[in-house]
């Protein structure tokens, strides 16, 4: 079967996630006809995620495809490396832990194609994450709204289908810190979004923590954006003038005003520190920038794929990568909408 005939491929980044991701994959399975590809990525789990990936290649064999990444790279990274494998004409990412409801993506994928937009994002009705998490994305989508001149109406959540064409353009990215909404945003403007569901996590915890919510923001606030630049060359140009402005009114103060008041060496030293930490903070900016650009020129990857198996656990690499999977996509409409009326 010819790759144009997959319509829809789910792309899953699996971390620590043995005990759901086969619930996940069997919720598919139920809602969807045999014309779609599940691609799971395995991103360095420490748990026994890469033999319930396998397992599940071998129950499904024309519809199930697995990734093993050599470490853990990163959910981005995960879902990257899942797109380049991905074949449909659409591609939908969904998180391992079942809280995106697969019974979601239909309603997504017909509000794609009826308005005409590259991407459809899933806007959670009540998140059930952690309140840690919560105040991240937060924080996120309000840098999101300002270095991705994104709209602020848009939510960006990892629950999102997208078109073939943006799919392509996206995996063109050959950095080594990819940031995927940032990558959308900067191929089209042709994005949308509904209201979804936001399933309770059945098991575990979130693999977000506050170093790895800190080097995402890194990713967005200096790897897709020259404005910390720009604000760093403002902020630069206004001190200097206040700084002008104040050794003029010393001046003033000095000879007309207050002659008898000495100018302690206090403020000057306390000048000295303001310009210095000034200057610390534009340097660090473009050590930052040039050590990404020294790290991409010098082929730091962005994932490393120890196998890709298609068939059986035995089958690794590129022996099976031309092999097709599903034949016609099929929505159980049924099942969707009794699942939104709930």
């Amino acid at each position: 079967m010819s790759d144009s005939a997959i319509e829809l491929s789910f792309v899953i980044p699996v971390y620590n996630g043995s005990r759901t991701v086969g619930s996940v994959v069997s919720r598919i399975h139920q809602l969807f006809d045999c014309v779609f590809e599940i691609v799971l990525v395995n991103d360095g789990s420490s748990d026994d995620s890469e033999q319930t990936c396998r397992d599940l290649v071998r129950r499904h064999p024309e519809r199930v495809v697995f990734l093993n990444l050599a470490r853990n790279f990163g959910e981005h990274s995960a879902v990257l490396a899942g797109m380049t494998k991905a074949r449909g004409e659409y591609v939908a990412v969904l998180d391992d832990d079942g809280q995106n409801p697969p019974e979601e993506i239909p309603r997504m994928l017909e509000h794609l194609r009826n308005h005409g937009f590259d991407v459809v994002y899933g806007r959670y009705r009540n998140k059930k994450h952690h309140w840690f998490r919560n105040l991240g994305s937060r924080f996120n989508d309000s840098l999101a709204t300002l270095m991705l001149r994104k709209p602020k109406h848009i939510y960006l959540s990892s629950f999102k289908v997208i078109t073939r064409f943006v799919v392509q353009e996206v995996t063109r990215y050959r950095g080594p810190f990819p940031y995927i909404d940032g990558l959308i945003f900067r191929t089209t403007r042709r994005i949308g979004q509904i209201d979804v569901e936001h399933a309770e996590r059945e098991h575990g915890t979130s693999g977000y923590n506050l170093r790895r919510l800190i080097r995402l923001w890194l990713n967005m606030f200096l790897g897709f954006s020259i404005t910390p630049l720009r604000l760093s060359v403002v902020l630069g140009f206004f001190v200097s003038a206040l700084s002008v402005l104040l050794m003029f009114a010393i001046v003033i103060d000095k000879l007309w005003l207050n002659p008898d008041v000495p100018v302690g060496i206090p403020s000057v030293l306390s000048c000295i520190t303001l310009f210095g930490g000034i200057q610390l903070i534009v340097l660090g900016m473009i050590g930052e920038y040039l050590g990404r650009m020294f790290l991409e020129q010098n082929g730091t990857p962005q994932f490393v794929v120890r196998d890709f198996v298609v068939r059986d656990c035995g089958t690794t690499g590129s022996e099976q990568s031309n092999q097709h999977l599903g034949n016609r996509l099929g929505m159980a409409s049924a099942a969707a909408e009794a699942f939104s009326d709930v």
